[in-house]
């Protein structure tokens, strides 16, 4: 018996909209907010970025308020009572508030303390920081806490918010494109940085026609590099391995992968797919409207893909246009239309996390 867990709400706050519906609509029409920063966060170089506007939010933190406008949406959606002593939430970040520095406690203890604060959540909120596979390992624990009977609610929360400690870091390792990002495209230069909060409620009762479920979902480690993925996508495989039980492959409808544009990180996923199986399940990835929004990634990409299953449709990988891996996967150039009422969201990062994630409609 699958252990599935349903998804009641869902919120975003991102540089193109604050509503999901809004934002997949942009996604839809090939918009994006990723554009040229010359002086973003003090850096020597510009940084090509989906970056907020700073000026409504000057002389308050922009991590915590974004994760509470997700989070808020989500539970309104959901209708569920935050602070009920059964609700738990989990935020999810890589850096967190990293950008006020010296200004505050910027632990993401600390930030998670306030969210939970703003939000009514009278239980003690837990953390996930878990590089970029964040979001999704966060949906993962808020799964497992429910199967175990803890709570009867879990609010899903991941966001990011880049700084010069950020950027400088992915500029040191030459990892930056300074154009629009290209997922697995030929012609890719590496990959774009975003900014964003998305937020779902789960929870074991409330399931509705046409809801959604979490049914299965795995994290691995491969320990290949620091910063550099395994060469044969080992721990991408293993995660896909632990979930494919719990997908009926006719009712596959694609996969949302993490597609950061990088040179080895796309190679590494399409080779994942080969030994996995997956050559003939249309892929999509996100990177490109997006950028990478690291902590908010998971989330953010699985409620798109929520919506694109409701409209029967693989979302554009923007910026793909003639494949540049080694095995012949299916990158969705344009929009698509998608059979089935499954998909699986991929994630991985820094350190040799990978995770994998399957979301139904029912």
């Amino acid at each position: 018996m699958i252990d599935s867990v349903n998804i009641l709400g869902c919120g975003v706050c991102t540089p193109l909209g604050d509503t999901p519906q809004e934002v997949f609509c942009a996604v839809r029409e090939g918009r994006s907010a990723l554009h040229l920063h010359p002086d973003a966060f003090g850096c020597a170089e510009p940084v090509f970025a989906s970056l907020f506007d700073r000026a409504p939010f000057e002389g308050r933190s922009l991590f915590p308020e974004i994760c509470v406008r997700a989070a808020k949406a989500a539970v309104a959606e959901a209708l569920i009572d935050a602070s009920s002593s059964r609700t738990a939430l989990v935020v999810c970040s890589v850096k967190g508030e990293i950008d006020q520095l010296g200004k505050a406690d910027v632990t993401l203890a600390a930030s998670a303390r306030r969210i939970a604060d703003a939000l009514g959540v009278v239980t003690p909120p837990l953390v996930v920081s878990n590089a970029c596979i964040s979001g999704l390992a966060g949906l993962v624990q808020g799964r497992r806490l429910l199967l175990s009977g803890l709570y009867d609610q879990v609010i899903v929360v991941g966001a990011e918010v880049q700084s010069r400690f950020i950027v400088s870091g992915f500029q040191s390792l030459k990892a930056l494109s300074d154009e629009a990002c290209q997922p697995f495209d030929a012609a890719r230069k590496g990959l774009n940085l975003g900014e964003a909060a998305a937020a779902m409620v789960l929870s074991l009762g409330g399931e509705k026609a046409g809801g959604f479920q979490i049914l299965e979902g795995a994290i691995r480690n491969d320990a290949n590099h620091i910063s550099g993925p395994s060469r044969t996508g080992e721990g991408s495989f293993n995660a896909l391995r632990y979930v494919l039980p719990a997908v009926n492959r006719q009712d596959l409808a694609f996969v949302s992968v993490h597609g950061t544009s990088t040179l080895y990180n796309d190679e590494m996923e399409a080779i994942a797919l080969d030994r996995a199986g997956l050559l003939d399940v249309p892929i999509c990835a996100l990177k490109g409207t997006f950028g990478h929004t690291m902590g908010a990634a998971g989330i953010l990409e699985s409620i798109m893909g929520m919506l694109a299953l409701e409209e029967g449709i693989v979302l554009p990988t923007r910026g793909f246009k003639e494949l540049g891996v080694s095995r012949p996967v299916r990158v969705s150039a344009t929009e698509m239309p998608a059979s089935g009422r499954t998909f699986i969201k991929l994630l991985s990062g820094f350190g040799g996390v990978n995770g994998a994630l399957v979301i139904r409609q029912s």
